[in-house]
C-alpha cells in the first residue's frame, strides 16, 4: 500500500468513526438515546424545527383543543426571534427540548462547536425566556457525531419511533393521517414538524400537518391513548421496567 493509499485509508476510516459508528449505535441498538417508551396507554408528539410565527401558533391551539402536551424541539435562532412562542409553550404546559441553533448536521461541525455554540447556547436563550434551561436534546436529522454520545452528556438525547415524513407537501393531509394511525402504538415517539423552512421540506406542508392531527388526536382518544411530554414517557417507561414490586416499594418510600 502507498502512502498515498494509506492516507486515504485512515482518512476514511477517521470519517466512519466520526459519523457512521454513532448512526449505527444511535439507530439500530439506540445507545445513549431514548427513542421509544415501554408504557401501556401513552404516546409522546414532537414537533421540530420551529418556533415558527404562522404554524406554531395553530399547533399550540390545536393541542390545546385536544388537551394534548406536547415536546417541542426548537432551534435557537428562530427561539431568538420568536420569545413570545416560547413563553407560550412554557405557559401551556408543554416541554421545550433544544434542536440546535441553527439546523446544521453535527456531522459537519466540530464535538465542540456542537456543544457550545449549537446546543448550550440555545439552552440558554431558552432559559432567558422562561426561566428553565432544557435538558433534552434532539440533533437535526438525528444525526449524532461520534463525540456527542460524551460531550452531549447532560442532556437526555431523543429520537424516533415513528416519522410519518410529514415535512413534504405531497404526503398530504389524507396519506399522513393513515401513516400515523397505522404506525403510533403505545410507547411512540413521533416526530412531526411545526415548521417548513429547513432544507428538503416544503414551506407549506405544516398546514397538512396540522390538517392530519386533529383528526388523528380524536382517533387516540378513542384507542384509549395518552399524549404526554417526552419526559413523562420516560419517567413512566422507568417505572413500568421497575415492574409491580419495586414500583410498590419506590411508592411507598
Amino acid at each position: 500500500m502507498t502512502m498515498k493509499e494509506r492516507l486515504l485509508f485512515t482518512f476514511l476510516l477517521i470519517v466512519a468513526i466520526y459519523t457512521i459508528v454513532p448512526w449505527v449505535a444511535t439507530r439500530i441498538f439506540a445507545i445513549g438515546v431514548f427513542r421509544r417508551g415501554k408504557v401501556t396507554n401513552q404516546v409522546a408528539l414532537t414537533f421540530d424545527d420551529g418556533p415558527d410565527p404562522v404554524y406554531t401558533p395553530l399547533l399550540l391551539d390545536l393541542l390545546q383543543k385536544h388537551k394534548a402536551k406536547a415536546t417541542f424541539f426548537v432551534l435557537g435562532a428562530k427561539a431568538e426571534r420568536h420569545p413570545e412562542l416560547i413563553e407560550r409553550m412554557h405557559r401551556e404546559g408543554h416541554q421545550i427540548g433544544i434542536h440546535n441553533y441553527s439546523h446544521k448536521s453535527n456531522w459537519f461541525m466540530s464535538p465542540w462547536s456542537v456543544r457550545s455554540k449549537q446546543a448550550d447556547r440555545s439552552a440558554e436563550i431558552v432559559a432567558s425566556i422562561t426561566g428553565t434551561k432544557p435538558d433534552y436534546y434532539r440533533p437535526p436529522w438525528g444525526i449524532l457525531n461520534v463525540f456527542d454520545l460524551f460531550f452531549l452528556k447532560h442532556y437526555t438525547v431523543v429520537l424516533w419511533s415513528v416519522m410519518p415524513k410529514d415535512w413534504r407537501s405531497r404526503v398530504g393531509r389524507n396519506k399522513l393521517k393513515s401513516r400515523l394511525l397505522n404506525t403510533i402504538v403505545p410507547g411512540s415517539v413521533v416526530l412531526l414538524h411545526d415548521s417548513g423552512e429547513t432544507f428538503g421540506a416544503d414551506r407549506d406542508a405544516p398546514s397538512h400537518m396540522l390538517d392530519a392531527l386533529d383528526d388523528v388526536l380524536s382517533h387516540m382518544k378513542e384507542r384509549g391513548l395518552v399524549t404526554v411530554r417526552v419526559d413523562e414517557l420516560l419517567q413512566a417507561s422507568m417505572k413500568y421496567r421497575l415492574g409491580l414490586f419495586k414500583r410498590v416499594l419506590v411508592n411507598a418510600w
